[in-house]
């Protein structure tokens, strides 16, 4: 017999032997029917895997991200089985799932796939799926592997990379695929699907490699759930931030400066320092100091603190200079440069925690076919800070840093999030520094604060950064996606690496510990986040222009200035539109910009020193007084504030 312990620690007993599904219909029949896949010990299995040991094991539904991702890792299979049907000459490489839905990349061997052969192959898809295959792992020596694949060079390469004794395929129908594991019972269970778009993409990433074909797609259990999906691409199509970004006049890109460089534009620049502002005062009341650091630093200095060898790859290539073997580098992050300035004088224990921000831009080469609009550049800024502290002071430092992580969400509206307790793999040591025993402290840590300020936290190994591990804030935008916007980062390594220290109590040499904090995360990010979950419809403290004043003849351009005046000193935003055309196509355009609110202003307004308001996407709200408008706007402004 084998002791197989469920999440809520209740522990049973079953026979060597019994599959995690037959312990799934022992729970319940009802349940069973909605088991997706599991997990034992941690582990990914299959749902029809034997145990023959004591264990732990998870059962995961649709409504758990593990279940999603093993339907649509189960889907891409059929996406595969479809295009080996429909195109038996394709070179099949990789498929794998992804946050929404899945894809799988093929060499077609010269033949074209458009977008107009994505419904053929959805069909073919339902069809197999109707079937009820069932996926069934099994193990496949190194010399048979090669052999199955001996005609597909990009199999081959993968098989090559592996050990004989670690190979497995997968099988379903008379179709078998090289492949780890974690698949859904059978593929009856996708009901609906859909084929998203085709894209370029190179083999393994690499630019220097061959592009292959990736199709995109995404399926569900439901037919209801795939057209709700459908009905928030479509919305999420109005809401695209690059759109609405040139609606607006925001910011723009041009090839001759470079792909994922942007260019802010007056209004975007004004909306950026607003944002900025905004954080700098919430700073300041918390005990932070302002610095600068330059935008490229001395390679050294990354060799020191590790982003070199960590990110290397992901950067730009070294900066030489005249001077002989002198390399610089665009700083991919902020922190060794806080590093030295903490390191230019001696410290007390008395004089910590110093806690120094800096709006700093940093600079990571991400490949072209990554790049989208603001959420993903080559060059962003990040409201960044770094905390040095006594250990004895880490916790309450860092229960500082989500408050004002909290106040900036609810700021801005995001009031739907879950936090992420992001741990290292376990599995992987080389992508991190520094000692278990430094982890260890740092883990412990992030999990008391979050406990101690009652966050509804998850834990996922493998998330860490490469010095530390992370609390992240998943917040929800108003279409439902998920977004990892703020991050606060514990770090007992770089004061190793940079040697660091404080003059304790003592009268001895002592290390601080480090925070790493981003609320924001990258400022394009999160204006990109933002515009999408506002519709570009932003809070009117924050947005570029808060009233627009529309004339409605050239007569009344005199009154309309004096409005303008009396607004401009009491420091709102306002535009006037004295343009000769008609009224309602103004108030048209000035809707198109989603500025927040109108003035209309003719004989009646001119004649009895009011104005006529209107609200963006509301109408009419009557006729009032300067000052009764000035009051009004500013009340909204503070109350949004606060």
């Amino acid at each position: 017999m084998i002791k197989i312990k469920f999440p809520d620690d209740s522990v049973r007993k079953y026979k060597k032997g019994i599959t995690a599904m037959e312990i799934a219909m022992d729970i319940s029949e009802g349940f069973s029917r909605n088991v997706l896949s599991a997990s034992f010990n941690e582990n990914t299995i299959e749902i029809s895997s034997k145990l023959n040991e004591s264990g732990s094991i998870k059962f995961f539904t649709w409504n758990d991200s593990e279940g999603k991702k093993a339907f649509w890792h189960s889907s891409a299979h059929v996406l595969a089985q479809a295009l080996v049907d429909l195109y038996p000459n394709c070179k099949l490489t990789i498929g794998p799932a992804i946050d929404n839905g899945f894809y799988y990349d093929a060499d077609f061997e010269g033949e074209t796939i458009t977008e107009s052969d994505l419904k053929s192959i959805e069909k073919k898809i339902l069809e197999f799926s109707k079937e009820k295959y069932y996926f069934k792992m099994k193990n496949v020596s190194k010399k048979d592997a090669l052999n199955f694949y001996k005609k597909n060079r990009y199999k081959t390469e993968l098989i090559k990379g592996l050990n004989d004794g670690e190979i497995t395929f997968c099988d379903h129908a008379n179709f078998s695929d090289l492949c780890k594991g974690g698949h859904i019972p059978h593929t009856g269970f996708i009901k609906s699907v859909k084929l998203l778009n085709v894209a370029g993409a190179y083999w393994r990433g690499n630019e220097k490699n061959k592009q292959l074909t990736r199709i995109y797609g995404i399926s569900f259990p439901k037919q209801k759930e795939l057209n709700q999906y459908l009905s928030l691409i479509e919305e999420a199509k109005k809401r695209d931030h690059r759109k609405l970004g040139k609606e607006l006049d925001l910011f723009t890109f041009s090839e001759k400066v470079g792909q994922g460089l942007p260019l802010w534009l007056p209004k975007g620049a004004d909306l950026r320092d607003r944002l900025e502002l905004f954080l700098k005062k919430a700073q300041i009341k918390a005990g932070y100091e302002q610095v600068i650091s330059p935008h490229i630093g001395n390679k050294e200095l990354y060799v020191t603190s590790g982003h070199y060898e960590k990110y290397g790859s992901d950067s730009f290539q070294p900066i030489l200079t005249p001077s002989e073997n002198e390399e610089f580098l665009l700083k991919p992050m902020n922190c060794p440069h806080h590093c030295e300035i903490y390191k230019s004088r001696p410290w007390s224990y008395k004089d910590l925690p110093k806690r120094y921000a800096e709006f700093g831009t940093v600079y990571r080469y991400e490949q072209s076919g990554e790049l989208h609009g603001l959420s993903r550049v080559r060059g962003f800024t990040q409201d960044d800070a770094h905390i040095f502290c006594r250990p004895d002071q880490l916790n309450d430092e860092f229960k500082k840093v989500i408050d004002l992580t909290l106040y900036v969400f609810k700021s801005l509206g995001f009031e739907d999030f879950v936090t992420q307790v992001s741990l290292k793999d376990p599995n992987n040591p080389e992508k991190y520094i520094g000692s278990e025993k430094n982890w260890d402290l740092a883990q412990k840590a992030i999990i008391s604060a979050a406990e101690e300020k009652k966050l509804n936290y998850i834990t996922k190994k493998g998330e860490a950064a490469f010095y530390g591990p992370k609390l992240d804030f998943i917040v929800k935008d108003a279409l439902n996606r998920e977004w990892q916007l703020g991050t606060i980062q514990v770090d007992y390594n770089l004061p190793e690496r940079f040697k660091l220290s404080y003059k304790g109590k003592d009268n001895e040499l002592h290390r601080p510990v480090m925070i790493h904090r981003a609320p924001f995360g990258s400022m394009e990010r999160f204006v990109a986040i933002l515009l999408e979950h506002t519709s570009g419809i932003l809070p009117l403290w924050l947005t570029p222009t808060q009233i627009n004043i529309l004339c409605v003849s050239e007569k009344y351009k005199k009154y309309a200035l004096k409005v303008l005046d009396l607004l401009k000193n009491n420091e709102i935003r306002a535009l006037l539109d004295d343009r000769n055309e008609t009224i309602g196509k103004k108030i048209r355009e000035s809707e198109l910009s989603k500025i927040p609110y109108m003035i209309i202003i003719g004989e009646k307004e001119a004649k009895n020193n009011t104005i006529s308001l209107r609200k963006h996407k509301i109408g009419d709200l009557g006729t009032i007084k300067i000052d009764e408008l000035i009051e009004k706007i500013n009340f909204e402004v503070n109350n949004i504030n606060n």
